[in-house]
This record gives structure tokens, C-alpha cells and sequence, in this order.
């Protein structure tokens, strides 16, 4: 064989392969939100519209499924991050836009999940967790620099209040609580705005301080 000659191409997958494998995690990740994490997975084929080989052809464990749709959360809430700084002129407003679209994807429901039900150290999951945390950090960066957030605030303090504030977790009316999420947050983030009316207790909470806990 010569130098020129020309490389297997590695085949792509099929367009109706994709679409497959998208309905799944979209019906996973309602279901895991309405159920919890045990949720049948012959269940999730059902609402997905495939069948149960495809489910396992695509995820060889629930693992797998549960990891790809957290990591598909948290892409599209890094998703939202970077619309945010691209389209607001307003460092706070931006921030708002995060969160609020952080609480739609319902990370609350998930959180337990990352807590309990796969390799935290995955390289997929790390991947999306850096990219997602490095966006956060620069909106909140930003904010702070035009004087609109306080500075004794990180990035896990932010997050810990998403998580928490867009409670209850999956399985426990999650869906009949979206008439107080929004609310709720919105006088959270009313709270981080500068200039600070208080002191508070202890010292800013950082994303690794979180995974340390």
C-alpha cells in the first residue's frame, strides 16, 4: 500500500439512526423527571415510539441512558449560557436567562441521578460538566465586572439555589410545582443583585467546594 492510498472512512450513522436515538433521550429524560431513575426502560421505548432493541442498540444499560441524558441537560443548558452572552447587552439579564432556562430543564430532578447512578469521572460527563461550568463562571464574571452582581457570590451558590429552589425532585409532583419555580427564582436572583443590602454568613461557594460535600 502506498502513502496515496486512500482511508476507510469510519460509515456515519443513518439520519433515522439519530432521530432513534434522540426520541429515547428526549422520553427518558421526561420520564426520569415524572417517575425517578427506575423508571422501566420498556416504558421509555413506549413513549419514545422504538422498539426495545433499539433502546438497548443505542444504550447497552440503564447507566448509559442516564448519563446521556444528563449530559444532554446540561449541553443545553451550556446551551442557553452561550445564547445568553451572545444576545444580552445586559450582563444581569443574561444571567437571569441562564437560570430561568436551567429550571426548564428541570436539573433538580436530575441532580439525584448524578449523585447515585454512574461513574461521576465518565469522560462524557466531565466534558459537559467543564464546558457547562466555565460558561457559568464567565456569566457571572461579567456580572460582576459591570457591577450588577455581588461579589461574595460563585458559581455554587448559584447552582446549589437552582437546584434547590426548582425542587420537588423527580417523582414527587415535579410537574405540578412549575407555578412557583420561576417565581421562587426570580426573588433569588433579585437577592444577588449589587450593591449588596447584607453580609453573608461564611464564604462563597465554588463548584468544587460542591463536589467535595
Amino acid at each position: 500500500m502506498t502513502a496515496t492510498t486512500v482511508q476507510r472512512k469510519v460509515p456515519r450513522p443513518r439520519a433515522d439512526a439519530l432521530r432513534n436515538r434522540e426520541r429515547i433521550v428526549a422520553a427518558a429524560r421526561e420520564m426520569f423527571t415524572e417517575f425517578g431513575p427506575d423508571v422501566p426502560l420498556d416504558e421509555i421505548a413506549r413513549r419514545a415510539g422504538v422498539g426495545n432493541a433499539t433502546v438497548y442498540r443505542n444504550f447497552p444499560d440503564r447507566d448509559a441512558l442516564v448519563r446521556e441524558v444528563v449530559c444532554s441537560v446540561m449541553d443545553r443548558t451550556t446551551e442557553a449560557a452561550e445564547r445568553a452572552l451572545a444576545e444580552s447587552g445586559d450582563a444581569f439579564e443574561a444571567l437571569e436567562r441562564f437560570v430561568h432556562a436551567a429550571a426548564d430543564e428541570r436539573i433538580s430532578a436530575l441532580c439525584p441521578m448524578i449523585r447515585g447512578t454512574f461513574d461521576k469521572h465518565h469522560p462524557d460527563l466531565v466534558a459537559a460538566r467543564v464546558r457547562s461550568e466555565e460558561l457559568v463562571a464567565a456569566l457571572m464574571d461579567r456580572a460582576k465586572a459591570a457591577g450588577q452582581l455581588r461579589t461574595d457570590v460563585d458559581s455554587g451558590d448559584l447552582m446549589v439555589a437552582v437546584a434547590q429552589l426548582s425542587r420537588p425532585p423527580a417523582g414527587t409532583a415535579c410537574l405540578q410545582a412549575d407555578r412557583f419555580v420561576h417565581r421562587h427564582l426570580q426573588l433569588f436572583l433579585d437577592g444577588l443583585r449589587a450593591p449588596a443590602p447584607s453580609v453573608l454568613p461564611g464564604t462563597a461557594v465554588t463548584m468544587e467546594d460542591l463536589r467535595q460535600a
